[in-house]
């Protein structure tokens, strides 16, 4: 098994965008941590990486699928991945131009077990069709050509997980030392642009890949 390095590098920094840039999953973090303490934070991220691996097992079945059926089907399926990212771009490049009062991120009224924590967690993304949606958009132009496999794909929805993991165990880190968390709005605005570029223009080429 063998991999281009340079496309899993690719699909790090579009994962990392779509990380970092503000979504439910931080909201979840900033009202879990204040009142149900890091372990209930982190127990959040467990429930996110269960759900990315259920969305990886939906969108490989689907993907491998259509992708072995026929060309016109194929043309199809990435030229609706192509225009998803490209979607996800624009409404991310009119979030950042638009800008607008950022609302405070109020704390959970109840402490949360850590079985409560994973599951919203789990749920949070196991009910957000999102996910699968940029799978089966990223996983064509991120893996080796004739590789659309559970090998190569399991290394992209690892790469997505770890960052993930990284990515919200600082920013638990954060709001455990100093109770809230500062969101700047211009922060938020310049996240939300540099996403945008970058989703369209990973859009672009997914709707120029060649079966």
């Amino acid at each position: 098994m063998t991999f281009d390095v340079s496309q899993v590098l690719s699909f790090a920094i579009v994962a990392g965008l779509l990380v970092i840039s503000p979504g439910p999953n931080g909201v979840l973090i900033a009202k879990t941590v204040p009142t149900s303490g890091a372990l209930a934070g982190f127990a959040n991220i467990a429930g996110f990486m269960v759900a990315f691996y259920c969305h990886w097992v939906f969108a490989l079945l689907g993907g491998s699928l259509i992708l072995a059926t026929s060309a016109d089907l194929f043309t199809a399926f990435k030229l609706a991945g192509a225009a998803y990212l490209c979607w996800l771009g624009f409404k991310s490049l009119r979030e950042a131009w638009r800008g607008g009062k950022v609302e405070a991120v109020t704390p959970a009224r109840r402490k949360r077990g850590l079985t409560i924590a994973f599951g919203e967690g789990m749920l949070t993304n196991l009910l957000n069709p999102k996910v699968s949606m940029f799978y089966l958009a990223a996983f064509p132009q991120f893996v080796p050509v004739g590789a659309f496999d559970a090998q190569h794909t399991f290394v992209l929805v690892l790469v997505h997980s770890l960052i993930n993991l990284v990515w919200f165990g600082i920013m638990i880190a954060v709001i455990a030392r100093v109770g809230t968390i500062v969101r700047s709005g211009a922060v938020r605005r310049w996240l939300k642009g540099v996403t945008g570029v970058v989703l369209i223009g990973f859009g672009a080429k997914l709707a120029t890949l060649q079966r």
